[in-house]
């Protein structure tokens, strides 16, 4: 059980509103990659795991994500709400940088397909649901990799996401306080 105001200490928040982080941020952004590109799910997968799995074949297209980069915006703003239901509300927005490496004979060809597919509205829905929305997409970047002595295709992209984070924190109301007010 969180602290209140009136209980004095640190306060977390008091509802599990928080944003997908970690294993489940992954989670939501592979089904969208899969579900726009229709590559297998097994073939989209989180760039960093333990253990480390075996890359496929040259010959196969897949694909590696993760999300390296998540920037707050410059100030949250913080809202106090209800005089039953006393809290304060905390939302502030971030950026998301989602880099997604492409690679197979076909890699080029579905990273087009992800810039693409991403910026049709039914296909964002998902992402929608959770305060995700599309900021811009980057370049589509060929960076061949030297891998077992031979080249393996490589095409990196990113896509520059932004959300709302919204937090509940039980920030109680003032209901008196002793005040002196003097002049001289």
């Amino acid at each position: 059980m969180s602290n209140t105001s009136a209980t004095g200490g640190y306060l977390t928040p008091a509802s599990p509103v928080a944003p997908e982080w970690d294993k489940s941020l992954d989670v939501l952004v592979q089904s969208a990659i899969v579900g726009i590109t229709g590559l297998p799910g097994s073939l989209v997968r989180p760039r960093w795991q333990t253990p480390i799995p075996k890359q496929p074949e040259p010959s196969a297209d897949w694909c590696s994500i993760g999300v390296p980069i998540v920037e707050p915006d410059a100030n949250g703003a913080m809202v106090h709400v209800g005089v039953e239901d006393e809290h304060d509300v905390y939302s502030r927005h971030e950026g998301i940088t989602l880099l997604c490496t492409f690679y197979g004979p076909n890699g080029q060809s579905f990273a087009a397909l992800l810039r693409d597919g991403i910026a049709v509205p039914q296909n964002m829905e998902a992402l929608k649901r959770q305060r995700i929305g599309l900021v811009s997409t980057s370049e589509i970047r060929s960076v061949p990799e030297f891998v077992n002595q031979q080249w393996v295709r490589r095409y990196d992209i990113e896509l520059r996401l932004r959300r709302k984070v919204i937090r509940r924190y039980p920030i109680l109301n003032i209901l008196s306080a002793d005040i002196n007010v003097g002049s001289d």
